[in-house]
C-alpha cells in the first residue's frame, strides 16, 4: 500500500521554531518528526510514499532524497496554493491508483494504530477514518457516528456534539479525487477533506477507527516535547562514540559516532546525544534530554527533558529544564530558565496578546535560532524567545520576545 503524507504548512503556530526549519524536520528523539511517521507507516507494509511539500520545500528535499537511506520510494509533489486539505489530496490524483493512506505530517501516530486501519480496509474494502477523544474538540473537526460508521464531520464547532474527533490518518481508494474535485468550498475559504468524507459518508459507509495509543496533534511549540516524551520512552540504547572514563551512564543513552561524552558526566537516560556533540566533562544530563549534532554541553551544566538543536552550546554553569532551545543559540555562564510557576498551576504562554494555558505543569523556554544571552540572564517560565534575540549580562526575560530583540 501507498502512503501520502501532507507537509505543506509553514508550521505558523509554532513559531519561533518554525521560523527558519520547515515543521517535518523539527527534531524529536534524536531524528526529524516526520522520520517517525515514515517509521510507522513502513510498519504497515508501506513502501511508497508521495510526499506533499510548500513551505521550504527544497529544505525537505534535501534532507530525505529519494528516500532509499530509509528503505522508502519518495516521490514530491509541491503545494504552491495553500486551498485547504482536499486540495492537498487532490495534489495525488494519478499518482495514487490503488487504496493508499493519508497522514498529516504533523500528528504522533502509532505504528499499532496504522496496521489495525490498514487491516479494517482490508476486511471491508471501504474507507477508514482515524479518530480519537480530546477534551477540547471545538478546536478541530468533530466526528458524528453511529455504530462504527461516520455520519459527517464538523469543523471546528462551536458546540461539538461529541468528543471524538478527525485524528488527520485516512485510508481511502481512488475514488475520493471524484468527489475532492466536486467539494465546494467551506465557510473558512477553503476545500476540506471533512467536507468531501461527509458527502462520501451519504453514499457508503464510511468506518471509524478509534485510535488506542499515543495521538498527539503538533499545534504548539510545547507540544514537541510530549511528542518527545513518547518516542524517547522507546529509545534503545546505543553507543557509537568516545565515551571517557568516570562517565556515569544509566538507562536507554545513545551516543552517535564523532560524539564525545567526557569525564564526570552523570547522564540518566533516555537521553540522546547526535554526532559530534561535545558533552561534559562534569556535567549531569537528567531524562527526555535530545542534543542535535553538535551540541556543546558543558561543565556544572544541569539539564533536563529538553531538545537542543544543532550547533547550540550550553557551556558553563547553566539550568535548562523543560525547554526547546533552536539552532546555533549561546547561553552565557550562569544563564538559569525557569520552569515551574511559584503557585504550581500550569505554566501559561503569551501568545499573540493573550494568556494560553500551555497544559504543562512544568515548561521552561521556547527558544528560537541564533538566541544569545550573557552571563547570568534568567529566563521565566514559558517565555518565548525570538530568532536573533539578545538576553543581556545579569537580565531577566519574560514573556514573548520578539525577533532581534535586545533585552538588556
Amino acid at each position: 500500500m501507498k502512503a501520502l503524507v501532507l507537509a505543506a504548512g509553514e508550521g505558523k503556530r509554532l513559531r519561533p521554531l518554525t521560523s527558519n526549519i520547515p515543521k517535518p524536520l523539527l527534531p524529536v528523539a534524536g531524528k526529524p518528526f516526520l522520520s517517525h511517521i515514515f517509521h510507522a507507516l513502513q510498519s504497515a507494509g508501506v513502501t511508497e510514499v508521495a510526499l506533499l511539500v510548500g513551505w521550504k520545500a527544497n529544505r525537505i528535499k534535501e534532507y530525505y532524497g529519494n528516500g532509499s537511506e530509509l528503505g522508502l520510494k519518495i516521490t514530491y509533489l509541491e503545494q504552491r496554493q495553500r486551498l485547504g486539505t482536499a486540495n492537498a489530496i487532490g495534489y495525488a490524483e494519478g499518482v495514487m491508483d490503488e487504496p493508499f493512506f493519508v497522514v498529516n505530517g504533523d500528528v504522533v501516530v502509532s505504528e499499532t494504530d496504522i496496521k489495525a486501519m490498514r487491516a479494517m480496509f482490508e476486511r471491508n474494502g471501504r474507507t477508514v477514518v482515524g479518530a480519537v477523544t480530546v477534551e477540547d474538540p471545538s478546536k478541530f473537526g468533530v466526528i458524528e457516528e453511529k455504530d462504527g460508521k461516520l455520519i459527517r464531520i464538523l469543523e471546528k464547532p462551536k458546540r461539538p456534539p461529541s468528543d471524538l474527533i478527525n485524528a488527520g490518518l485516512f485510508v481511502f481508494t481512488p475514488k475520493i479525487f471524484e468527489l475532492i474535485r466536486n467539494t465546494p468550498k467551506s465557510v473558512r475559504g477553503e476545500y476540506e477533506i471533512t467536507d468531501t468524507i461527509t458527502i462520501l459518508a451519504k453514499s457508503e459507509d464510511v468506518l471509524i477507527h478509534r485510535i488506542m495509543s499515543e495521538w498527539i496533534d503538533l499545534g504548539r511549540p510545547w507540544d514537541l516535547l510530549t511528542a518527545n516524551d513518547i518516542f524517547m520512552s522507546r529509545l534503545v540504547g546505543k553507543v557509537e562514540g568516545e565515551v571517557e572514563e568516570n562517565v556515569v551512564m544509566k538507562g536507554e543513552v545513545v551516543v552517535e559516532k564523532g560524539a564525545r561524552v567526557r569525564s564526570g558526566s552523570y547522564i540518566t537516560g533516555p537521553v540522546y546525544i547526535a554526532k559530534d556533540c561535545d558533552i561534559g566533562p562534569n556535567c549531569y544530563v537528567r531524562p527526555g534530554c535530545c542534543f542535535g549534532p553538535n551540541v556543546r554541553i558543558g561543565s556544572s551544566v544541569e539539564i533536563k527533558n529538553s531538545i537542543v538543536m544543532a550547533g547550540t552550546h550550553v557551556p558553563h554553569h547553566n539550568y535548562v529544564g523543560d525547554s526547546i532551545i533552536g539552532e546555533r543559540c549561546n547561553l552565557g555562564a550562569g544563564t538559569k530558565v525557569a520552569n515551574l510557576r511559584f503557585d504550581d498551576k500550569n505554566v501559561r504562554v503569551s501568545f499573540k496578546g493573550e494568556l494560553i494555558d500551555s497544559g504543562r505543569r512544568k515548561l521552561g523556554v521556547i527558544m528560537g535560532d541564533d538566541v544569545k544571552t550573557g552571563i547570568n540572564s534568567m529566563i521565566d517560565a514559558g517565555t518565548i524567545i525570538w530568532e536573533r534575540s539578545i538576553i543581556g549580562p545579569g537580565a531577566s526575560a519574560k514573556g514573548n520576545i520578539g525577533p532581534g530583540t535586545k533585552v538588556l
